[in-house]
Formats: C-alpha cells, structure tokens, sequence
C-alpha cells in the first residue's frame, strides 16, 4: 500500500510541473516590452509640422477641433457673520424635526412663533437634554431644580400656569421666556451652558 501510495505521489506531481513548467519556459522565451504611461499616449501627441524652407509668415492658428475651454471662475466666499467670543466650542447641534405630539414638538411651535429658527430649536434641544432630557417631572435633587427647563425652584413656573408640575407646553413656555429675557436666544443659553456648565 505505501508503494501505491507513493507511486501515486509522484505521478500527481509530474503531472503538474510538467505542463506549468513548459508554459513557463515558453512565456519567458518571448520578451514583452513594458507598458508605460509614456509609451501608452504617445499616440495622442499633436504635432505641428512646419516647412522648414517657407517663408515666415503669420503664426499659425492652432485649431482645438470644435473643443473649447471652459476655466471654472472661483467662486467669491460668502461673508460669514463674526462669531461673538461668547462661545467657548463653538460647536452648534444640528437640527433634527421633532416627533409630533412630543414636549419638543410643543416647543419648535413656541420656538418659530417667537420668530426663532431652526438653529435655535436645535440649541433648545440640545440645551434641554443636557438638562432635564426632556422630562416634565425631571427633579434634581441636590439644588431643587425642576422640569424641563429645570426651574429653580420649580414653583417659578406657576407664572406661566397653575399645571406647571405636570403640563410640557406651560414648563416650556415659562422656560423659553426665560431664555429670552436672561440670554436673548436658546444659543445663547447654550453657548453659556458650554462655557460654565449652566444656564
């Protein structure tokens, strides 16, 4: 049996060097010159063929053959408003449409009625998911702050409604309220948050 086998073994192995060996001797008999980046667009070379004997004359139109150019003017940079110091990031969040009948949905209808636009709903939710992440009943224990504009104390809010402990749209208009008379805009609130962790 170890004979077979070995007998075997080596008719396996003559048979495959056997005809990869005489292609390979083959391939290299024949010499390939290599392909070049040069080589290959020699053929697009233009050339101008001029007479040497003639006589000079106007220079010769060069023709394009119907090609034209087109040079891309660059473009003039928009003006971009200065950016007050008051940012310590710099980093603005992005806008995100709120899922309707949500505390935030409530609030981008209170943000666009006071003339706010998206960037500043965008600062609102991220101010407020630092804060409360949107919960009504939000109660932070070490300094009694409440809601979701957590209100210190929380009965402040009892100025925008008697259901202020329960009611979004009541802590959120008391909350943008004050936001506008401390801080101007929800950016404003969190561009202060960044710089000392608060508003």
């Amino acid at each position: 049996m170890g004979v077979f086998a070995a007998f075997a073994a080596v008719g396996f192995v003559a048979a495959y060097i056997g005809p990869t060996s005489l292609a390979l001797s083959e391939a290299s008999a024949e010499e390939v010159p290599p392909i070049s980046l040069y080589a290959s667009s020699l053929g697009d070379i233009q050339v101008l063929a001029v007479d040497a004997d003639a006589e000079p004359s106007e220079a010769a139109v060069l023709d394009r053959g119907g090609y034209s150019v087109y040079v891309k003017p660059k473009p003039t940079p928009t003006p971009v408003a200065a950016t007050t110091s008051s940012s310590s990031s710099g980093w603005r969040p992005p806008f995100v449409t709120p899922d309707p009948g949500t505390a935030q949905a409530i609030a981008y209808e209170m943000v666009l009625a006071r003339g706010w636009g998206d960037d500043q709903f965008a600062c609102l939710v991220a101010l407020w998911n630092k804060e409360s992440g949107w919960r009504v009943n939000a109660y932070n224990a070490g300094s009694g702050a409440y809601g979701i504009p957590q209100a210190l104390p929380g009965g402040k809010m009892a100025s925008a409604g008697a259901d202020w402990e329960t009611n979004p749209a009541t802590q959120i208009s008391w909350g943008l309220g004050y936001i506008g008379g401390r801080y101007g805009t929800p950016c404003g609130a969190w561009d202060h948050s960044q710089r000392v962790g608060w508003y």
